[in-house]
């Protein structure tokens, strides 16, 4: 979370589980909001403040990684958004 805090607007990062088929990505756009998509067992997309965003982020967590114990953390860039990553 602290990352996010410092990244510049329109990066982000994006939390995948250990076989990337599940997981979310978290964008800080400029008016200071962050943009959140859940990729999943749900497909939803949110746009949140930056004082609800690890109460959100919890549960999405819980609910598409319920028990890895293993994620992958990337940094990525909104030109990036749509690129899929290879899945195990």
């Amino acid at each position: 979370m602290e990352q996010l805090k410092k990244v510049a607007a329109g990066s982000g990062v994006e939390v995948l589980t250990y076989k990337r088929n599940r997981g979310l990505t978290l964008i800080k756009r400029k008016d200071g909001m962050f943009w959140v998509r859940e990729r999943g067992y749900r497909d939803e997309e949110y746009i949140i403040q930056e004082k609800e965003l690890l109460r959100t982020v919890r549960g999405i967590l819980k609910r598409e990684c319920p028990r890895s114990r293993k994620v992958r953390i990337y940094s990525i860039s909104a030109e990036r958004l749509n690129v899929m990553r290879k899945v195990l």
